[in-house]
């Protein structure tokens, strides 16, 4: 007989353009008419862009020479910015897909990030083991008329030494993740093993946490505005989730350094993302291939999604909670319906016994 409990298991959606692994992707804030969008990283150098509640292709930003190993939208959604094998990061134009600046770095660009309602910095991490803040309105993107009814934009390129440095020398392994917390002055990195808070007025390092073993998923999980509440997980702030080894962590707060949780599993964790309102929590398997769900409350296993054929790297949750989107090794993007009724191509009535 079935488990009556269970949760109902809605056919995936599959997001297919990619020709290698996809290693990150994430979604936008809410825009107006509560309209989103998802970008994603890929080993084959084109990052897309897509409508956040569909997976429809948008378009696909060109110019990498090089895997791209992370993407992220900008606060208000105008931007686009991508890390790269290619020693670059790139920021780009989300209406016009046009090129507006190239960020020049010495080697391997791992990790990137806005503020949280900031578009106009940039962060950036990787190889270098060195910690940038570029600050993307000292110079402007010239524009000039090519015919009469076309401008082209001319990308600025910026050298890493003209970006702001913080905690020189501090990093001792390449920078993988860079979250910046709802308090604007505090950055969170992820290299090795280490989680390292940074103060930014002062340029420091005020705090520094080893966990178990080298850091495969770091993200700050957050809701709209209009979706979130003080019962949710982390009292209506972001939460940065983090996978390391067998355990999922958990920090709350403004800063982002108030521990929540610990959870440790039966297998690795590839990455992690966590459903503030519903209360659970979803990881890829290492080493596997599934999505397994679990309880916020008593780690109590919910659900497992199947249906990738390589490990999962990167999960996110949409900024209204009603998905989350999974990019694995094969390729693929698939996205999870999170709630009932008629969202998006789902129709309200329709569920299935499995999901691969």
């Amino acid at each position: 007989m079935a488990d009556a409990t269970a949760p109902r298991q809605y056919v995936p959606l599959t997001c297919h353009g990619h020709s290698r692994p996809v290693p990150h992707l994430s979604f936008s804030p809410l825009e107006k008419d509560d309209v989103y969008y998802m970008i994603s990283a890929c080993k084959d150098g084109n990052p897309m862009l897509r409508d956040g509640q569909t997976g429809d292709w948008i378009g696909t930003f060109l110019g990498h020479k090089g895997a791209v190993w992370q993407a992220r939208l900008s606060p208000d959604a105008t931007t686009a910015a991508t890390a790269a094998a290619d020693f670059t990061a790139k920021i780009w134009d989300t209406h016009t897909g046009e090129l507006l600046y190239i960020l020049q770095h010495e080697h391997i660009v791992r990790a990137i990030a806005y503020p949280f309602d900031q578009s106009g910095m940039i962060a950036t991490g990787g190889f270098e083991k060195k910690l940038r803040i570029f600050d993307l309105q000292e110079q402007q993107p010239a524009v000039e008329q090519s015919s009469a009814n076309s401008n082209v934009v001319n990308p600025v390129t910026v050298d890493a030494s003209r970006a702001f440095e913080i905690g020189e020398g501090v990093h001792k392994e390449a920078i993988k993740f860079i979250v910046w917390a709802k308090d604007p002055r505090v950055l969170v990195t992820a290299s090795g093993d280490t989680l390292r808070w940074f103060d930014l007025p002062t340029r420091r390092c005020v705090r520094e946490v080893r966990l178990e073993a080298e850091i495969k998923s770091c993200e700050l999980v957050s809701l709209a505005s209009a979706h979130s509440a003080p019962t949710d997980i982390g009292g209506g702030l972001p939460v940065l989730a983090v996978a390391s080894g067998k355990t999922a962590y958990f920090w709350g707060g403004a800063r982002a350094e108030d521990e929540l949780k610990q959870i440790k599993l039966p297998h690795g964790i590839a990455s992690v993302g966590l459903d503030l309102k519903g209360r659970k929590f979803v990881v890829g398997e290492d080493p596997g291939t599934w999505a397994r769900v679990y309880s916020w409350d008593d780690a109590k296993e919910l659900d497992v999604h199947k249906g990738h054929h390589g490990p999962i790297w990167s999960i996110a949750f949409s900024p209204d909670g009603n998905l989350y989107a999974t990019g694995s090794e094969d390729g693929t993007i698939k996205m999870w319906k999170n709630c009932e009724g008629f969202y998006g191509l789902w129709r309200g009535g329709v569920s299935v016994n499995g999901t691969d």
